[in-house]
């Protein structure tokens, strides 16, 4: 966990002011949903993004 909250804040809120809850709440979901998951890569998993390790396992 403090590995992704530490890219959380690197790569995405660092350098931002957010008006509202609602809008940071929004941000970190994009983030997690469109960028972590999607297409960062992952040491763990043989250094592919967790969407290209579903589909080489036959999970997705």
């Amino acid at each position: 966990m403090e590995s992704f909250f530490s890219s959380l804040k690197t790569e995405r809120t660092a350098r931002k002011t957010y008006r509202t809850r609602n809008e940071a709440g929004a941000d970190v979901f994009d983030y997690i949903e469109r960028f972590y998951n999607a297409t960062r890569r992952h040491s763990a998993i043989g250094n592919l993004s967790p969407v290209e390790f579903e589909r080489k396992v036959g999970l997705a």
